[in-house]
């Protein structure tokens, strides 16, 4: 496991990275002209983004960006 010290505005700008790519993903997961193999690609990185998310991330910011959605995606 790798350590990491940020200070507040470097965890800010690390949130604000995030959230902007996970809400891409969200957007383009709605997308029907995009092929199911890439969609499940973008899952699995929605995921590993999420799980960095959190560890940034306060819970109630954490609260709205909860993959359930992605489940039950096809």
């Amino acid at each position: 496991m790798i350590g990491m010290l940020v200070n507040d505005i470097e965890q800010k700008e690390i949130q604000y990275l995030i959230k902007r790519e996970l809400e891409e993903l969200l957007l383009d997961l709605e997308d029907n002209r995009i092929d199911q193999m890439v969609k499940r690609a973008m899952k699995e990185r929605y995921k590993l983004l999420f799980q960095l998310f959190r560890r940034v991330a306060s819970e109630k910011e954490c609260m709205k960006y909860i993959p359930r959605k992605i489940e039950n995606q096809s």
